[in-house]
């Protein structure tokens, strides 16, 4: 974000003087002018725009790379950002910035819409990338007045990936016609309920006995219910049965037992 080259070389010093890394930061939005200029003379017509805009956020990291590394300023005070709204534009810029270089590169989906939609292409856009072994950072960008929805989000999408596993997860089967109690209150409950957890368990929320516990035998613990009675089951095998209006308390009660038992030990205190 600063054209002017000696004004570089000032920040540079004074970063290097403090130890400071940079992040370069390339938004397909907001690219020089000569560059998309200089990528229409080399580009044949018919090729792609989204690959044509991605080559031209990768010569412009490359650029500022080059400034910094002819400043002595190189790998370990380098990290990368390249974003489009675009996801697939998002994931070629990536790509193509991984194969030239091995600086650390931050992922993002940039104004990548409200929190429904944002999510689903922050997911898609980043879970590629990342699924492939590109990407140290993230950031999820969402329109909410809430920035915690954007950090829930990053940490779903690295627990979905298995890159963290420090939290519950919540699965729940999509209903059909055997579905036998009102089961979409349950899961906002329990969801609400497991957000607080800092421990790996998964809790799952099924919607019939003839499939749901086998279907989630991998859970620590799951339910079902119907016909008046409530199910409640370990690694698919049944543990309990109770009435139904109760079924919610009682699991609530025993998820917060699983999650002690799988708690850390506390830290020893220093002698």
């Amino acid at each position: 974000n600063i054209p002017d080259r000696d004004k570089v070389t000032k920040v540079v010093a004074a970063a290097k003087e403090r130890q400071i890394p940079f992040r370069i930061g390339v938004n397909a939005g907001s690219l020089p002018e000569e560059v998309h200029k200089s990528l229409r003379e080399q580009h044949q017509i018919n090729r792609d725009d989204r690959e044509r805009t991605a080559d031209r956020m990768v010569e412009v990291a490359l650029g500022h790379c080059k400034i910094l590394e002819d400043l002595d300023y190189g790998p370990g005070f380098i990290k990368v950002s390249l974003k489009s709204t675009d996801v697939w534009t998002n994931i070629m810029a990536n790509r193509k910035f991984a194969a030239a270089r091995a600086y650390p590169i931050h992922l993002g989906v940039t104004e990548s819409g409200p929190v429904e939609a944002g999510s689903i292409r922050s997911a898609v856009g980043m879970g590629i990338l990342l699924s492939e072994g590109i990407g140290d950072t993230i950031r999820v960008s969402l329109a909410t007045s809430d920035p915690r929805e954007e950090v829930r989000v990053a940490h779903e999408i690295l627990k979905t990936l298995a890159f963290r596993n420090e939290s519950a997860t919540l699965v729940a089967c999509p209903t059909c016609g055997r579905l036998e109690y009102d089961m979409v209150p349950t899961v906002k409950a329990v969801e609400a309920h497991i957000a607080r957890l800092k421990v790996p368990i998964t809790v799952a929320v099924m919607g019939c006995v003839v499939n749901g516990p086998a279907e989630a035998r991998h859970a620590d613990i799951g339910v079902t219910g119907g016909r008046g009675k409530g199910v409640i089951f370990k690694k698919g095998k049944l543990y309990k049965t109770v009435a139904q209006e109760e079924l919610l308390a009682v699991l609530l009660a025993e998820i917060d037992t699983i999650a002690a038992e799988h708690a850390p030990a506390p830290a020893p205190l220093p002698r």
